[in-house]
């Protein structure tokens, strides 16, 4: 962004957004926002116990495993629907539907399902990343060039040979960005997953923040969860700049 002929850093904007809280939180304009200051004080404070650490712990180890599922799932089922033309008619109508449906309105389904535990978590998770992961998966596959297809076979490649070297390969520019979308959703999932079906974890500290007011507490953790998404997002787009020469070959 420009600004009178200079050039403005994008950080710029975030440094503008932490002077309007500190002084919204500062002059008691909202009673739920406290001054900013005393909110990065407070996640100094809450990082340190013992509750949190525990939260910390449960809340990784249901997103590593919900994530884990659904980009191995997300990643087969893009490439079925990619590769076969009866799979996509027939599959891709509930994938959109998935994308684009309201999944918490499920989670009382999954809790009956499930029962209260951390199974129910994984699955919300699970749910929320794996269409996305998918549907982009699906989209690679299918920009794969024929002309590629058809140098794999002249050469004598097997047809798992083609999909390994050729079509993954070519694909997974998109496969990457449904990923990297797919852990966002995945955060969103894991922290809705803890509040409404089993309050544990990082659902817990936001219940209990909540329900005592302690508003710094709450937005403290709330920033927390919001630094690890984009930080999560990062890594997956860091990934994608590595490997975007990939994509040279569809250019």
């Amino acid at each position: 962004m420009t600004l009178a002929g200079y050039r403005i850093p994008m950080m710029a904007s975030l440094i503008i957004w932490a002077v309007i809280w500190e002084f919204v939180g500062r002059f008691e304009l909202l009673m739920l926002f406290p001054p900013l200051s005393e909110v990065l004080m407070a996640m100094g404070e809450i990082t340190s116990t013992g509750k949190f650490q525990r939260a910390a712990v449960q809340t990784l180890q249901a997103y590593g495993l919900g994530m884990a599922l659904a980009i191995v799932c997300g990643v087969l089922l893009g490439f079925l629907m990619g590769r076969v033309e009866a799979a996509d008619r027939l599959l891709g109508v509930w994938v959109n539907v998935f994308v684009s449906a309201p999944l918490s309105a499920l989670v009382p389904v999954l809790m009956i399902l499930f029962g209260l535990g951390s199974t129910t978590i994984v699955v919300t998770v699970f749910l929320f990343a794996v269409w996305i992961i998918a549907l982009d998966t699906r989209a690679g596959v299918r920009e794969v060039p024929r002309s590629l297809l058809e140098m794999s076979r002249s050469f004598g490649a097997s047809r798992w040979q083609t999909l390994r070297r050729i079509v993954f390969n070519a694909a997974l520019p998109e496969i990457l960005a449904g990923i990297r979308v797919g852990f966002i959703r995945g955060v969103k999932g894991v922290v809705v997953g803890q509040i409404l079906v089993a309050v544990v974890g990082f659902g817990e500290l936001f219940e209990l923040y909540s329900r005592n007011f302690l508003m710094e507490e709450f937005w403290a953790l709330t920033l927390i969860v919001f630094a690890a998404a984009l930080l999560i997002s990062g890594a997956v787009e860091w990934l994608e700049h590595r490997i975007e020469y990939y994509a040279g070959v569809r250019g």
